[in-house]
């Protein structure tokens, strides 16, 4: 079983690598990155390549580790025993599994998505130490154990929101997937669009660096982002002269795409108001 990407996803070499290791190792793997840079698409396309189904977990800030295990809902037993129901003589009845639980009980071997981790309270990645090292836990109120039939591939994304604990960190497999070259962008861009004309692409590919790379940006554009802004040139027809920049605003057209608040607006409205006044 070796990822080396798919016809979809370019995977650079060191992420492959990291990937392959942490199946290898057997522990999860966890991946930080900028948004955009297909931390949560890389589960997807593991899953595909290793032609494995995926069990995703999307974790929010109200998120809680035991939800990932199982939820007793003690609600719906009091109100079933109050309308008579023979049902409230198993507790089973009422116990809902989670993503973990799905995923150690499945027929055979799967990858689990614990998508951005870091949303949730910091002592979210503690509650699951000993379930992810151990692959079981126990269900207190039927008295059972459930282990890993067969051990998950694990993939644990971050947005790098906030500091994960040493603990937790010690198990995992560790991948920073960077900002992607030129050469990889145009891999990734050729994977979307595969027809693009070449002009195109290359006055897209230059607007985009220059706007990315300009100092004080509070969110650079992403991967994501791009592929947005291509579909959008596409869908108009615009033709490789209409992307340059606007000179009253150094903006370049359908800049929504790209920027997505009013402060990184502003620094080019800025920008573009001082060239004028050095004129």
């Amino acid at each position: 079983m070796q990822f080396t990407g798919t016809g979809r996803y370019v995977a650079p070499p060191d992420l492959a690598v990291a990937v392959n290791a942490a199946v290898t190792l057997e522990r999860p793997l966890l991946v930080k990155g900028e948004p955009g840079t297909g931390k949560t698409e890389l589960a997807r396309q593991v899953a595909e390549s290793l032609s494995l189904p995926i069990i995703e977990w999307h974790v929010k800030s109200t998120t809680k580790a035991q939800q990932g295990l199982y939820e007793y809902d003690a609600v719906s037993r009091l109100r079933d025993s109050q309308l008579g129901d023979a049902r409230v003589h198993d507790v089973a009845n009422y116990i809902r599994r989670g993503k973990l639980w799905q995923a150690f009980t499945a027929p055979g071997k799967v990858v689990l998505l614990i998508d951005e981790i870091d949303k949730a309270d910091i002592e979210f990645p503690n509650d699951l130490l000993q379930e992810l090292d151990r692959m079981e836990f126990h269900v207190y109120e039927t008295g059972e154990t459930i282990r890993a039939a067969h051990r998950p591939v694990v993939i644990i994304t971050s947005n790098n929101e906030k500091e994960l604990p040493d603990a937790f960190l010690r198990r995992c497999f560790f991948h920073y997937i960077r900002f992607p070259d030129a050469d990889t962008l145009r891999a990734i861009v050729d994977v979307h669009y595969p027809g693009l004309k070449r002009g195109l692409l290359d006055q897209a590919m230059t607007q985009f660096f220059e706007l990315r790379d300009t100092p004080g940006l509070k969110k650079k554009p992403s991967t994501s982002e791009l592929l947005d802004w291509l579909k959008l040139i596409l869908a108009e027809d615009l033709a490789p002269e209409d992307l340059r920049r606007d000179p009253h605003t150094m903006l370049p057209k359908l800049h929504g795409a790209l920027l997505k608040n009013k402060q990184d607006v502003a620094l080019f409205e800025k920008l573009a108001f001082m060239a004028r006044r050095q004129r």
